[in-house]
């Protein structure tokens, strides 16, 4: 498939005719897809082959401020935000600069924030730092596998559309999830979505923007950071966050395809606020595995 890069939403609209042709012989009433077409959002899928352009690496040297703590969760990937082609998501990215993201792809049942992110600007004094620096795996053979397999590639960057993978959102009484407000056909809907992914978008471990996925997705990953970065606030381990999904997007998305924790997805959420202030030490970093 040759990458096409959606810039207006007139272009988004037809890069998605698959998915609405299909949506459509369905049976799915017309306005019901023009609808969810309505949410569609610019994302940047980054790969490791493809002709894209080179807009960072997975692994690679750890360049860090000088003076910043070494952060707590392992290297991930490095971005270079002035190579990302321009409208390459809707996020109020920094023009320039460096997007270091860390993480650990195991879920521990604790709600617990998996990662960090740290932005570099441009011109900022840097220094090498161990990769291994984070002390908690030292002596742990297991973790040390775990991060061995950790990919090291360069990263090429292809503009593509996203449209929800989830379907339902919670409310307090029975019946305790109901569709996704004004998309009645939301279920049926993303499930074409799905089926239809591979015509629209192009493939890659590691995405900017859009909405998240997982292996099981009904309701939208970005609101469990949301509420796990809600009860960490309530305990004074971070400062005040909202309690308004809308103002949550994701940054980031990595799928590790590691041995001994298939199925595992990593997410980066962070509120469009703190992103547009570059709080990114405020980002939530998720995990949701499938094991």
């Amino acid at each position: 498939m040759t990458p096409v890069t959606p810039v207006t939403p007139e272009e988004m609209r037809d890069r998605l005719r698959p998915f609405r042709d299909k949506a459509l012989a369905r049976g799915i009433p017309a306005e019901d897809v023009e609808r969810w077409m309505d949410t569609a959002r610019p994302c940047a899928t980054l790969g490791t082959g493809g002709d894209g352009p080179v807009v960072g690496r997975f692994g690679g040297p750890l360049m860090l401020p000088v003076g910043t703590p070494h952060p707590y969760y392992p290297f991930v990937a490095t971005i270079d935000l002035a190579a990302l082609p321009a409208d390459a998501t809707d996020l109020p990215l920094p023009p320039d600069g460096r997007l270091l993201l860390f993480a650990y792809p195991e879920d521990f049942g604790d709600l617990a924030d998996m990662g960090n992110v740290v932005y570099v600007p441009a011109g900022t004094a840097v220094e090498e730092r161990d990769k291994e620096g984070w002390a908690w795996f030292e002596n742990d053979d297991d973790y040390q596998e775990v991060f061995a397999q950790f990919p090291q590639d360069t990263l090429r960057a292809t503009v593509d559309v996203s449209l929800p993978y989830h379907y339902w959102v919670e409310i307090p009484e029975e019946p305790r999830w109901v569709p996704l407000p004004g998309h009645p056909r939301s279920e049926e809907l993303a499930e074409v979505w799905a089926e239809t992914y591979d015509d629209i978008a192009s493939s890659g471990r590691l995405r900017l923007g859009g909405y998240a996925d997982q292996e099981a997705v009904d309701t939208d990953p970005v609101g469990r950071a949301m509420t796990c970065a809600l009860r960490e606030a309530e305990a004074g381990r971070r400062e005040p966050v909202s309690d308004d999904l809308a103002d949550w997007v994701l940054l980031a998305e990595w799928d590790p395809w590691i041995d001994g924790l298939e199925g595992a997805t990593v997410h980066w959420s962070i509120q469009r606020a703190d992103l547009a202030a570059r709080r990114f030490d405020r980002a939530f970093t998720t995990v949701f595995r499938n094991p």
